[in-house]
């Protein structure tokens, strides 16, 4: 596949656009479809807090969703432009704005197109739990690297192709627990450390560190440590 400009705008799954654009009305309901996703933000959140200061930085959430990760970046004080390319989503993240009274460039544009724009512009990029909803991962990662300036560190969250993923991620939490809905996660698209670090070296950034992501729907928390065989999280650096 090409990573030009003209392709960018494909490297989007339609349904998968339109699966997650349906959930946009209860996307900030705690326990609304994106139960999960409320409950692992603050892990995410101090993930990237630890590993950076967010004062003034200027940051990217790539596929921001309606904006969970995006106004706990705001809120610690960064200056966050978030891209989605489902518009349900968009116009909600927009709409809660009101309500949080935060600061958020919110737009419906793809990382390929931005990065083109914008090379080099941002302190940080984050991409949480969208790599395995796209056809073309590793050009995501490659735009992300492109819109980092020197220095600057890339944040990832996917989830591991292992028998522990599927047992989880997809009969537990979709078919058992109905934690998630039916049909959220693919798991032939779930993604490998390794996968992930050659991705990211060909996109000239160095991998600083793969943490565990641990989950307990029960008590309805997460923490980072443990094993990646499951959730997990990625830093890497742009020399």
């Amino acid at each position: 596949m090409n990573h030009d400009a003209g392709a960018a705008a494909t490297n989007a799954s339609a349904a998968e656009l339109a699966k997650f654009g349906a959930l946009a009305n209860r996307w900030w309901d705690p326990q609304g479809p994106q139960k999960p996703l409320h409950q692992l933000n603050p892990a995410r959140l101090g993930y990237v807090r630890d590993r950076m200061p967010l004062a003034g930085a200027r940051v990217l959430d790539v596929g921001c969703g309606a904006g969970l990760l995006s106004e706990a970046l705001a809120r610690e004080g960064a200056r966050v432009t978030a891209l989605d390319l489902a518009p349900e989503l968009v116009d909600v993240a927009k709409l809660h704005l009101l309500e949080s009274g935060l600061q958020v460039d919110y737009r419906l544009q793809s990382i390929e197109e931005l990065a083109a724009a914008e090379p080099e512009a941002f302190d940080a990029v984050a991409c949480m739990e969208m790599l395995e909803h796209v056809p073309d991962p590793a050009a995501i990662v490659a735009a992300c690297a492109r819109a980092l300036r020197p220095g600057g560190r890339l944040f990832l969250s996917t989830l591991n192709r292992t028998p522990e993923a599927f047992a989880l991620a997809v009969v537990g939490a979709e078919y058992i627990t109905r934690l998630l809905p039916r049909g959220t996660h693919d798991y032939a698209k779930f993604i490998r450390p390794s996968e992930l670090a050659a991705w990211l070296r060909a996109a000239g950034l160095q991998l600083e560190d793969v943490s565990g992501l641990a989950y307990d729907p029960i008590r309805g928390t997460a923490r980072v440590g443990g094993a990646a065989r499951v959730n997990y999280l990625v830093c890497a650096v742009k020399p």
